[in-house]
C-alpha cells in the first residue's frame, strides 16, 4: 500500500476530524520520521510538543517494554508500585505536595476545573453552584464540552452547545480586565502562559506575575495550563518559571509521556488538591502502572540529558536565524525555548501552502490559526540540524514570496 492508498482508507472509515499534512508516517527515530514510501523527514511539531524526547526514545522504549511484560493495568480499586514512586518525584520536581493523573490533556483541565469548584465551596465559602472561573480569549485548553464553553474560537463551539456555565472571558494579557472581573464567586484564574494554539502569543513581561499577585490578592487560584509549555518546551520546568511564578495549580501532560504512552496530571499543594474524598473524581487508567513508569523515565531522561538547557540555548540560536529571513509576507517572528511561531500577513495566502512546501523540502510542520507557521522540534535537536531546517525554511520563504 501506498500513501494514496492510505489517505483514502482514512478518508472512508475515520472521522474527518483532522486536516492533516499528507505524509503517512510509519517509522521515527529521534527527530526524524519516515513515510511508507521511505522519504524522510524532520519532525519540527513534535506531537504538539508529546515528542520532546525524540521518537522512539530507547531508554523510554526500553521501560514501555520492560513494564509491558510486568503490570499494564490495574484500575484504582487497587494500588500498584509505579503511581506513589511517579507522585513523588514529580512533587520534587516541581515542589508540589500532590498531584492526581489523568490520561489526556483535556481529562487534566476537567481535574482542573472540578478541583478549584470544590475547593471554592469548602474553603473559600462561595454558595454552591455559583462558583466562576476566569478564563482568556483565544484560549486552547482542550476540547470536552465544559471546556469548549469557555473557547472564543466558533470552530470548536458551532453545533456543540448546550454549554457548561460558570466562566468568564477576559483578553489575554490584559491585567486590568482581570482585575475587573474577579467576583466574590470568583474560583479561578485559568491562563496558558503561552498560548501555543493561538498562534505562540506571549503574554507582556510581568503579565504572569502580577496575575499571580491580583489572583492571591483576591483568594483566587491561578491555574497554569502547561499542557505545551511545561517539561522544558520553553526551557524551564515550567513556563511560568521564566516569571518566578509558582501557579495554585499546574496542569500538565503531553511530554510527560515521553512520546510513548499517554498520561496527564494536575499538580497543587494538599490544601487544594486535598479537597477530593474517595469515589469524587477518577479514572480506569489513570495512574496505571505503565503510564506511571514511562512518565517517571520520561523525566529522568528530560533531566540527565539537559533537555530544557537544550531548549533555552537552540531555542535562541534559532529564533535569531528565523529572524533574519526577508520577505514580505513575514509579519512577526516570536517564541521562547523551542516553541517558535511565524506570524504571516495576511495577503501570505495562509501558513497551509508554507507547511505544504516544507513537507516537499522534508520539513514537516503545522499551521495554526490559519497565519502562524508553528516551529517546536524535539527537544533533543542539535545545531547542524536547525541550520538544516533553514536553509530549506529560508528556500521556501524565497520560492513563495
Amino acid at each position: 500500500m501506498d500513501t494514496r492508498d492510505f489517505i483514502q482508507l482514512e478518508d472512508i472509515y475515520t472521522a474527518h476530524n483532522y486536516h492533516p499534512l499528507d505524509a503517512v508516517l510509519t517509522k521515527g527515530k529521534g527527530i526524524w520520521v519516515w513515510d511508507v514510501e521511505g522519504n524522510k523527514y524532520l519532525d519540527f511539531l513534535s506531537g504538539y510538543s508529546a515528542i520532546n524526547h525524540g521518537h522512539c526514545h530507547p531508554r523510554i522504549v526500553k521501560i514501555v517494554q520492560q513494564q509491558a511484560k510486568r503490570l499494564t493495568l490495574t484500575g484504582r480499586a487497587f494500588r500498584n508500585d509505579q503511581w506513589p514512586l511517579l507522585g513523588k518525584e514529580l512533587c520534587e520536581l516541581t515542589g508540589y505536595e500532590m498531584v492526581l493523573a489523568m490520561n489526556s490533556g483535556a481529562e487534566a483541565i476537567e481535574t482542573a476545573i472540578k478541583t478549584a469548584r470544590k475547593w471554592a465551596y469548602q474553603k473559600k465559602g462561595v454558595p454552591q453552584d455559583r462558583a466562576e472561573i476566569i478564563a482568556c480569549a483565544n484560549n486552547f485548553h482542550g476540547r470536552t464540552v465544559t471546556i469548549i464553553s469557555f473557547s472564543t474560537e466558533s470552530l470548536y463551539r458551532n453545533d456543540f452547545g448546550p454549554f457548561t456555565p460558570g466562566f468568564v472571558i477576559i483578553p489575554y494579557g490584559d491585567i486590568d480586565a482581570l482585575r475587573q472581573a474577579i467576583t466574590a464567586n470568583t474560583a479561578a484564574f485559568l491562563v496558558e502562559p503561552i498560548q501555543a494554539e493561538a498562534g505562540i502569543l506571549i503574554p507582556p513581561a510581568g503579565y504572569l506575575k502580577a496575575a499571580k499577585e491580583v489572583c492571591a490578592e483576591h483568594d483566587v487560584l491561578f491555574i497554569a495550563d502547561e499542557i505545551q509549555t511545561g517539561l522544558g518546551r520553553t526551557g524551564k520546568v515550567f513556563a511560568c518559571d521564566h516569571e518566578g511564578v509558582k501557579a495554585d495549580m499546574a496542569v500538565i501532560g503531553k511530554s510527560l509521556g515521553g512520546g510513548c504512552y499517554p498520561i496527564s496530571a494536575t499538580l497543587a499543594m494538599r490544601d487544594v488538591l486535598g479537597v477530593f474524598k474517595p469515589g469524587e473524581h477518577g479514572s480506569t487508567f489513570g495512574g496505571n502502572p505503565l503510564a506511571c513508569a514511562v512518565a517517571r523515565e520520561s523525566l529522568r531522561v528530560i533531566q540527565d540529558e539537559k533537555l530544557m538547557e537544550n531548549a533555552t540555548e537552540q531555542g535562541s540560536y534559532f529564533l535569531e536565524k528565523l529572524k533574519t529571513i526577508k520577505s514580505r509576507h513575514v509579519k512577526e517572528v516570536r517564541g521562547r525555548g523551542l516553541l517558535i511561531g511565524i506570524e504571516l500577513k495576511p495577503e501570505a495566502g495562509g501558513a497551509r501552502r508554507y507547511c505544504e512546501e516544507l513537507k516537499k523540502e522534508g520539513l514537516l510542520c503545522k499551521e495554526t490559526h490559519d497565519n502562524v507557521i508553528r516551529f517546536a522540534p524535539p527537544l533533543v535537536i542539535k545545531q547542524k540540524d536547525l541550520n538544516w531546517a533553514y536553509r530549506r525554511i529560508k528556500r521556501v520563504f524565497k520560492r513563495l514570496n
